[in-house]
């Protein structure tokens, strides 16, 4: 578990007392059903429903002589329920418990992730609305490319938010069933009808076939669907670390009370926090190999699966929930430099609407290639001599044979660029 990313609602979900209390919930939730069915006394439900208990410290001490935690477990359990206990576990191996109760667990983590999704998605959109028609600089290769807006940007975030919660939502169903099926999933000990039961009353879905796991490729897709969802917050927080560099400076983390930048350079406000998510994004990506490679074992179990998932579930789902936390923080309090932006946008003398000039010339028959050429020769000289491009077009021979001053000078407007903003935003939110 990695504590000091975890809150403490998922800290307590994936401790080992919790672990062993959904194996409980799970193993009583069986004994209802066989005595639903008429196989064992309900008298002694009651008592396990009224005695069932454990000490995790008595679980490990069990564990340290069988070396096999689900009979130190049960043990442990019998301990305290006493004679009416031989029921405990009828029929059962120890898969049935583990990947159920496992179910229950994710189903938690689960509710916790969501919920930190969906908040996050309202807090991109009222930003999105909030800096809607912010014209900024749009870059491609890192270099200036076409004016866009702020609004626009995290549009694009906002809907790529929708596409993870949707995949969440799949992958979580995926992942949230059980299976009573057996030591190799063939009901040799209690009917279908015992898995479907439980089940139901667990709130979970049921494998429809089954050996003695869970196949791994509903953990796999429950996994990389949170690499994929920490790969978007990478994004968010490589875009927001290179807006913060001193050279852009358009948008910037928060900077508390009393926070400091470096221990040698007291003008510094790094994006820490971006970094954090980058970084941590990282290990959800590596966590999904783990979950690829989890998915073949040999005929119908071995265990060569348990001891890694027991590591990259908790920490993915931890990671996933607090790096969901963070972002949202980060763009909720997001310092937007609105005249930095205009500045940069303004900052190569207005080459940023070539591309909106070479239409024109098209447009007024100039071939491409020689239009090209004519508006290039003068970006050029933008380069090299930091002119004033509009000036320069304006002074072309060539180019003011097909375009009067009056034209050139519409095609320098920032609006026209961001004229469609409230149609990608009607698209992206049903309203502009």
């Amino acid at each position: 578990m990695i504590e000091r990313y975890t809150t403490p609602e998922m800290a307590q979900l994936w401790s080992e007392e919790q672990k062993f209390r959904a194996w409980l919930e799970v193993e009583i939730a069986v004994c209802e059903v066989l005595a639903e069915k008429g196989e064992v006394p309900q008298s002694a439900v009651d008592v396990i429903k009224e005695k069932a208990d454990f000490s995790l410290e008595r679980i490990l001490e069990i564990e340290k002589e069988t070396r096999h935690d689900v009979i130190a477990f049960t043990t442990a359990v019998a301990e305290k329920v006493g004679p009416e206990s031989r029921f405990i576990h009828l029929g059962l191996t120890s898969t049935d418990v583990v990947d159920t109760a496992q179910a229950l667990r994710v189903r938690k983590a689960s509710d916790l992730i969501e919920s930190a999704i969906c908040q996050l998605l309202e807090t991109l959109e009222k930003q999105a609305f909030r800096y809607k028609h912010t014209p900024m600089m749009g870059r491609t290769h890192g270099i200036h490319a076409e004016p866009t807006t702020f609004g626009l940007k995290l549009t694009v975030w906002y809907s790529e938010m929708k596409r993870n919660l949707e995949r969440f939502q799949r992958a979580r169903r995926i992942l949230e069933v059980g299976k009573i099926s057996g030591p190799v999933g063939s009901f040799s000990h209690l009917p279908p009808d015992v898995e479907e039961r439980t089940c139901e009353k667990l709130g979970i879905g049921y494998a429809d076939a089954s050996t003695q796991t869970l196949q791994r490729d509903r953990h796999a897709e429950y996994i990389c669907t949170l690499a994929i969802l920490g790969s978007t917050y990478d994004k968010i927080a490589t875009e927001i670390r290179h807006l913060q560099r001193t050279e852009v400076r358009e948008a910037m983390e928060s900077f508390g009370k009393g926070q400091k930048g470096s221990s040698a350079m007291p003008h510094k406000r790094n994006p820490i926090t971006s970094e954090n998510i980058s970084g941590l994004a990282r290990v959800l990506r590596a966590n999904s190999i783990v979950a690829l490679e989890n998915i073949p074992l040999w005929h119908e179990r071995d265990i060569s699966h348990s001891s890694a998932e027991r590591v990259i579930l908790a920490d993915s789902t931890t990671l996933a929930h607090f790096l969901t936390q963070k972002v949202n923080r980060v763009i909720g309090n997001l310092v937007v430099n609105e005249e930095q932006m205009m500045a940069n946008l303004n900052l190569m003398g207005g080459l940023v609407f070539s591309g909106t000039l070479l239409l024109e010339l098209c447009r007024k028959g100039v071939l491409r290639e020689e239009g090209y050429l004519w508006i290039q020769r003068n970006a050029m000289r933008v380069w090299d001599e930091k002119a004033d491009f509009q000036g320069l077009i304006l002074e072309d021979p060539d180019i003011r044979q097909y375009l009067s001053e009056a034209e050139i000078r519409t095609c320098f407007d920032v609006q026209a660029k961001i004229k469609y903003v409230d149609t990608v935003f009607k698209r992206v939110f049903g309203r502009s």
